[in-house]
C-alpha cells in the first residue's frame, strides 16, 4: 500500500546542503589541480633550483670547480645524462606535501576574505588594493604553514648535485630528511629559511592568485565568457606577473634554505635573508637576483595554466561556482 506524504501548509521543507561549495571541498578541489600542475612542471622547477644555487663558491672534494650547467635546456639535459631522466623529479613528493597545505590554505582563505571582507562597486569588482593586500596576507600564511615541506624538498632537489661534486649525500628520502633537520635544529629547524620563503610566497601569490582574480574579472566585464579562452589568458598574465616579482626571493630563499648548518640549526654561509640578499648582489651583481628567471617563468607559466584550467574545470564539473 503506498505511503502518503502530509506536509504542513506553510512550512518550507529544510535547504538541501550543498557541499559542492563547502570549504573543505574547494580545499580538496585546490590540492587536486595544484597536484597535477606540480608533476606536470616538477622538472622545470628542479632546474631552476639548480640554477639559482650553482653560483655559491662551494667546491667539491678534489678542490676543483664543477662546470656550472648553462640555461634551462642545459640544465635538464645535463641532469638526465650524468643522473638519470627519473631525477628530475626527485623532490617530488615533500612538492606535494607542501601544496596539501599551500594551495589549499591559500585558495579557501582567498576566497573567504574576497566574498566576506572585499568591498563589493557597483558593477561587481572588488578594489585593487584589497585584493592585493588580501593575496599578500593569504600566500604568507599559507607558506608560513607548509615551509617545513618546502625546505625538505630544496634538499633533496641538490642531492644529486652533492654527488657530482663528490660530496656524502645528506638525505635519501623524505623521512630521513625530516628526522635529520629536527634532529640538528629542533623544531626551529625546520622553519630555516622561512621568512624568505614567507616573502616570496607572498609576492607570488600576489602575482597569480590576485593578478588571475583581478585579470579575469576585467576581461569578464568586458565581454569575454567565463570560458576555456579566459582562463587561459588571465593564467598567462598572471604566471608573468608571479614570475616577476618572486624570483629574487625566491633565489634568495633557495640559496638560505640549502645552506649547511652548525649543530644549533644556524646557517653557516648566511647569517639572514637580508645578508644572503646583500652578499648576492655584492659578490654576484644584482642581475644574480633574477638567475633562473627564465626557467621561473617558464615553469609557473605552465603551472599556472595547468593550475587554473585544472581547478576551473573541476570546479564546473562537480557543481562548483566559478572563481
Amino acid at each position: 500500500m503506498p505511503t502518503m506524504v502530509v506536509t504542513q501548509r506553510g512550512v518550507l521543507p529544510p535547504a538541501k546542503y550543498n557541499y559542492a561549495d563547502s570549504a573543505w571541498f574547494k580545499y580538496i578541489l585546490s590540492c587536486t589541480a595544484a597536484t597535477t600542475a606540480e608533476l606536470v612542471t616538477y622538472p622545470l622547477d628542479l632546474a631552476k633550483t639548480r640554477l639559482q644555487i650553482q653560483g655559491e663558491t662551494e667546491l667539491n672534494s678534489k678542490g676543483s670547480r664543477m662546470l656550472p650547467y648553462r640555461g634551462l635546456v642545459g640544465t635538464a639535459v645535463g641532469i638526465v645524462r650524468e643522473e638519470g631522466f627519473l631525477k628530475l623529479w626527485q623532490g617530488m613528493t615533500p612538492a606535494v606535501y607542501r601544496h596539501l597545505v599551500y594551495s589549499g590554505t591559500r585558495m579557501v582563505l582567498y576566497e573567504k576574505l574576497r566574498d566576506n571582507l572585499f568591498s563589493v562597486r557597483e558593477d561587481g569588482s572588488h578594489p585593487v588594493w584589497q585584493s592585493i593586500m588580501g593575496g599578500i596576507v593569504v600566500g604568507g600564511a599559507a607558506q608560513l604553514l607548509a615551509s617545513p615541506a618546502d625546505l625538505i624538498k630544496v634538499q633533496l632537489q641538490m642531492e644529486g648535485r652533492r654527488r657530482l661534486e663528490g660530496k656524502p649525500p645528506r638525505v635519501t628520502n623524505v623521512s630521513e630528511a625530516f628526522v635529520k633537520i629536527y634532529t640538528s635544529g629542533g623544531v626551529r629547524g625546520l622553519w630555516k629559511g622561512c621568512m624568505p620563503n614567507v616573502y616570496r610566497s607572498a609576492l607570488v601569490n600576489l602575482g597569480d592568485l590576485t593578478t588571475y582574480d583581478s585579470v579575469k574579472r576585467f576581461f569578464i566585464k568586458r565581454g569575454f565568457t567565463d570560458d576555456y579562452w579566459t582562463h587561459a589568458l588571465s593564467s598567462a598574465c598572471s604566471g608573468l606577473i608571479g614570475a616577476s616579482l618572486g624570483t629574487p626571493a625566491d633565489v634568495v630563499k633557495s640559496r638560505v634554505m640549502n645552506q649547511p648548518t652548525d649543530h644549533r640549526g644556524r646557517g653557516l654561509l648566511y647569517k639572514s635573508s637580508m645578508d644572503c640578499l646583500l652578499k648576492t648582489v655584492h659578490n654576484e651583481g644584482f642581475w644574480a637576483l633574477y638567475k633562473g628567471f627564465l626557467p621561473c617563468w617558464m615553469r609557473m607559466g605552465p603551472w599556472s595554466l595547468t593550475f587554473w584550467l585544472t581547478y576551473e574545470q573541476i570546479r564546473s564539473k562537480c557543481g562548483t561556482s566559478a572563481f
